[in-house]
């Protein structure tokens, strides 16, 4: 029995279908909406044959533009400390740090890949200003410090390649099995 100062459980997969349902439609400068980036990078994820946990991982990769933010530019500086914290409340770092990191991600595979920059869309480069630039390389080597470091620089990947209009994806609903994941779950 609960007691009255004990938390209310929370339906993990029943919160995160809701941010979907409720932001999932908006495209922010892409030619693909929120979801259907998510499901994208979610289905190129598994299609690797990555772990469960960075398959999650990729799906809530940009749910920190779903939350409220006093960002003027809806979440674009900052949504993966965003995200990664609502999702490391929920999930296990397997799954958080990956989502927390994949913005630094993509501005340390501009410091190390000259090319990389001009692999972008040209929303993410507009972003990439935002966000800070190519990392310096006292950043970088922070950043491959990070024990999740090469998890994000996967999710990054898949970041990338999941903005693609027209393509058949699973449903968002499809995720929910690993949304409900005793092993992915705090």
């Amino acid at each position: 029995m609960r007691g009255m100062g004990d938390p209310v459980p929370v339906d993990v997969s029943a919160e995160a279908l809701a941010l979907f349902a409720d932001h999932g439609a908006v495209t922010y400068a892409e030619r693909v909406t929120m979801e259907q980036h998510a499901r994208q990078a979610a289905a190129l994820a598994c299609a690797a044959g990555a772990e469960d946990a960075l398959v999650l991982a990729a799906l809530l990769h940009d749910v920190g533009h779903f939350l409220d933010q006093p960002d003027s530019e809806f979440g674009v500086t900052d949504h993966g400390t965003t995200g990664g914290a609502w999702v490391a409340a929920r999930f296990v770092d397997a799954v958080s740090e990956p989502v927390r990191l994949h913005v630094a991600a993509k501005r340390y595979r501009c410091f190390v890949d000259a090319g990389y920059e001009a692999e972008l869309s040209p929303a993410s480069v507009g972003t990439l200003r935002l966000q800070g630039g190519a990392m310096s390389a006292i950043e970088a080597e922070a950043f491959e410090a990070e024990p999740f470091a090469l998890s994000a620089l996967a999710v990054r990947g898949w970041d990338d390649g999941g903005k693609v209009a027209g393509v058949e994806i699973p449903s968002v609903e499809y995720w929910r099995p690993l949304l409900e994941d005793p092993g992915l779950r705090r």
